[in-house]
């Protein structure tokens, strides 16, 4: 079976650098699995890395489809798998690194997606309902009849919940029956999993700081440029963490620091539910980067445990 390298953690754990040396040391190719980084114009905010930073390790999922284009978990399944048979026929590693865990779920478990359907119909009135009765009522909706998804779908995440709404009106059955009984196939590739760990208040600390320097690098600019590409709070993109609240401070309806302190708070948030997330992943090797401080000592673990492991890469 052909090796695929998982490495995960919440925002800010280093990923994209870890990643990106690793890429060098074992000849591989970086498949980003960040429901971000795909959107093209997006880079400040998403922190997407730039040329310079890739080092030249040939990147997929970055820049793929314009913000205001459908880009579903079973569209990046399907792109994902694509990439990797092409990284292998180039006699190369896939690696795959991002935060999404939705994303690396369906890998992993080798979901299925087919079983079920798409209704555009119902998708637009059910958007209609979380903007008429607000977006508590429509996870409530949810809760009624897949508790165990609405248990894992925060509140905000209007699209997913919808999602699983709409399943459920299809099929009958909840989401999570779907994911269960698809997670009965087998993994198509062996995926060696990587995962960043590191002290909370240190997390968040990386991740106050990397707001700041979104700031300076440009992210009001970079959302005023979309709003003038005709990209606005409409668009599912621009609901992403740390546009929407500069775009609430571009409609003046708050200040700009109280937008800087949203997106710290909210990422904050955000990474405590991807630890959550990702801690239920089996067989996951966790490397702590409050000791291994550089990248060089976790690189050295990853290949001693893909050595130990027997795989030849």
């Amino acid at each position: 079976m052909k090796t695929v390298i998982i490495i995960i953690g919440p925002t800010a754990s280093g990923k994209t650098k870890l990643s990106i040396e690793l890429a060098k040391e074992v000849g591989g190719e970086i498949i980003s699995a960040d429901s971000m980084q795909v959107y093209r114009y997006m880079d400040i905010g998403t922190a997407k890395p730039t040329r310079e930073e890739m080092d030249g390790i040939k990147h997929y999922m970055v820049d793929e489809v314009n913000p205001d284009e459908e880009f579903s978990v079973a569209s990046f399944q399907e792109s994902a798998y694509r990439y990797i048979e092409e990284i292998h026929k180039k006699n190369k590693v896939p690696i795959i690194a991002g935060g999404t865990g939705l994303y690396i779920n369906s890998l992993v478990y080798n979901i299925n997606f087919t079983e079920t359907t798409s209704d555009w119909k119902l998708r637009e009135e059910l958007k209609k309902e979380a903007e008429e009765k607000g977006k508590e009522y429509l996870h409530k909706k949810l809760e009624s009849i897949d508790p165990e998804a609405a248990g894992k779908l925060h509140v905000n995440d209007v699209k997913r919940v919808i999602r699983a709404i709409e399943v459920f009106e299809y099929t009958k059955k909840p989401i999570s029956y779907h994911q269960e009984v698809s997670r009965l196939n087998p993994p198509k590739y062996r995926y060696l999993l990587i995962g960043l760990k590191m002290d909370r208040e240190r997390l968040y600390l990386r991740i106050n700081d990397r707001v700041d320097r979104m700031l300076e690098e440009g992210l009001v600019d970079e959302v005023k440029r979309l709003t003038a590409l005709g990209y606005d709070k409409s668009t599912v993109s621009m609901q992403g963490l740390g546009y929407k609240e500069i775009l609430s401070y571009l409609r003046g309806e708050i200040t700009l620091e109280e937008a800087v302190y949203l997106i710290k708070r909210d990422t904050r948030h955000y990474a405590k539910r991807q630890i959550t997330w990702f801690k239920r992943l089996q067989d996951v090797l966790w490397i702590d980067m409050d000791k291994e401080t550089n990248t060089e000592s976790a690189l050295k673990i990853i290949k001693d445990y893909i050595a130990s492991a027997g795989i030849f890469l």
